[in-house]
């Protein structure tokens, strides 16, 4: 078994600086730190996380709360979790999986938390420890999400584009941060462009969707594109309009918003608004490693734009 003293060895470095890199990173040049790296991984030398943990006084887990009901059909929380693993597991750090809200059982450095609501926000302010929320928020919490704004400002504008004269905003039936960010999107790009805004929400399920656009039938007015706050939403509204019998996307648009799965699985494919889930997990990973490792209690905020994919469902 490799032990500490081979990769000092390895590195010509004393043994200390080898556990100085592995429990005080921050405390040793980045030329050390990759010297050492190497000779880890040429000798895929294993720290003893039980031995670290009593030198650094932490339990070198993070916990992952998801706080929403998982649709086991969509990848989307599985990249995710992904990011996380791949950020934490650089910096030694182990990933415990958390699906009930409210509950603190066990040690943890740090908590990653999605899925949240407003109602949550006193308990995660009462978890006393370093926390980055994956998803935006008015709370104060630092945070990494899509740009919501800005990515249905790209959706808007590529369908006025395009050609279709109205645009139809499918929302959701939540008062939360990102929701409130994707309608205003929605709202400034098409009164900007002499559009009058057309909202309606719903909870986040394709056949609520499509119910809306089968009572709707008579109502629905060509050349509209429906831009939807998600692909579950907007796979709901293809199969609405399929049902009627109209053409997508010569008499009706859709754009859907994750570019995970059900935007490849529908059929025709969706044009959506692609996000990028697993980079985003691991820049919640590195947010919060940074807050545990240097008593970070700064505010941070990082949004991805999300990128325009389009496929079969508009012009």
């Amino acid at each position: 078994m490799t032990t500490l003293a081979d990769v000092a060895k390895k590195a010509n470095v004393s043994a200390m600086t080898v556990s100085r890199v592995i429990n005080h990173p921050d405390k040793v040049t980045e030329e050390l730190k990759q010297l050492v790296h190497q000779a880890m991984l040429e000798l895929d030398y294993q720290p003893n996380i039980a031995a670290k943990s009593l030198v650094s006084k932490r339990s070198h887990i993070i916990k992952v709360y998801i706080l929403e009901e998982m649709d086991t059909t969509e990848p989307y929380y599985m990249n995710l979790l992904v990011g996380i693993a791949r950020s934490i597991g650089k910096a030694h750090y182990s990933l415990q999986l958390v699906t009930t809200d409210g509950v603190d059982r066990g040690p943890a450095d740090g908590c990653i938390i999605t899925g949240f609501r407003q109602a949550d926000m006193d308990w995660i302010r009462n978890l006393r420890k370093p926390v980055v929320l994956f998803g935006e928020n008015e709370a104060g919490f630092s945070f990494v999400d899509s740009d919501n704004y800005q990515g249905i400002v790209s959706a808007c504008k590529h369908a006025i584009d395009t050609g279709y004269q109205q645009l139809v905003y499918i929302g959701l039936e939540l008062e939360e941060a990102f929701t409130k960010s994707r309608e205003k999107g929605y709202i400034d790009t098409v009164t900007k462009a002499g559009i009058s805004p057309k909202i309606y929400r719903f909870d986040n399920r394709s056949s609520a969707a499509r119910k809306f656009i089968q009572s709707q039938n008579e109502h629905l007015m060509k050349n509209t594109c429906f831009i939807c706050a998600t692909d579950r939403l907007a796979l709901g509204i293809n199969q609405g309009l399929q049902s009627i019998g109209v053409e997508v996307p010569d008499d009706f648009g859709i754009i859907g918003y994750d570019g995970v799965f059900l935007d490849q699985v529908s059929s025709p494919k969706l044009t959506t608004m692609k996000q990028s889930i697993v980079e985003m997990g691991e820049v919640c990973g590195e947010l919060l490693i940074q807050k545990i490792e240097h008593n970070d209690t700064s505010q941070r905020q990082q949004r991805f734009l999300p990128q325009l994919v389009v496929r079969e469902s508009t012009k």
